[in-house]
């Protein structure tokens, strides 16, 4: 039995890997990425040099397969992804899955990751927070399963890319204008920004924006008078991003 490292590394602000991080790249016979040549940048700002081995999302049962066996001989791995914790809407569950199933201790080693760097500042009530990642790209696929997160009444993140945040918040305020968002853009870098206020205000923001660049989580407050009403539900088959 050998030991599977999934190592939480910085979401954009290289102070922020731990201590534990670097000792543990350090250690392991071999660093399995979801890129490599990402990953080769991380690791060489540290000076640490270590083969490297592909496990991407296009790849990663195929790549799985060759890391258990790495395993099987005895060496131990670390896997990484792009940024944050693998596994939360990045690779890393199947590899962390089948290298348990396989009989090889599977190791946490906890890092940053933009769901909790948002909720940390959102200033959020409730026990309740769900988590739901990137919804579909297609607009009504989208604006359901929008529809059915905001009415549960919880709060809820998302993560969303610099081309569609826009769309999103679109949708967030066609179904709800009066319900409070807090957008983080390029969390824990250089141009980091917050902005709060209502679905409508943050809206009228970013559409008056010339560009819109950089990484974005959503949070999206709850309310509990919240509730999905038949003409809500959206079985829209648009197809168009």
């Amino acid at each position: 039995m050998s030991e599977l490292y999934i190592v939480g590394t910085p979401i954009g602000n290289l102070g922020d890997i731990t201590f534990r991080a670097i000792e543990t790249l350090k250690s392991v016979d071999v660093v399995a990425a979801e890129d490599t040549r990402h990953t080769l940048q991380l690791l060489t700002h540290f000076e640490i040099r270590k083969p490297l081995i592909s496990c991407r999302s296009q790849n990663e049962s195929f790549a799985s397969e060759k890391i258990i066996a790495l395993l099987d001989e005895g060496k131990t791995v670390a896997y990484a992804s792009d940024a944050g914790t693998p596994g939360i809407s990045d690779p890393g569950a199947v590899l962390a899955g089948l290298a348990r199933k396989a009989g090889h201790k599977v190791i946490p080693i906890p890092g940053a990751s933009a769901f909790a760097t948002l909720a940390s500042v959102a200033g959020a009530g409730g026990k309740t927070l769900i988590f739901e990642g990137f919804l579909s790209p297609k607009p009504g696929r989208r604006r359901s399963r929008l529809r059915e997160l905001l009415a549960t009444g919880d709060a809820v993140i998302l993560y969303e890319s610099p081309f569609r945040i826009v769309k999103l918040l679109t949708d967030i305020a066609d179904i709800e204008s009066e319900r409070r968002v807090v957008v983080g853009r390029e969390l824990t870098k250089l141009h980091e920004e917050i902005t709060e206020g209502t679905a409508k205000e943050v809206l009228e923001d970013y559409s008056s924006r010339n560009k819109v660049l950089g990484e974005f989580a959503v949070f999206i407050s709850g309310n509990k008078n919240a509730k999905l009403s038949a003409d809500d539900s959206d079985n829209n088959s648009e197809v168009e991003l």
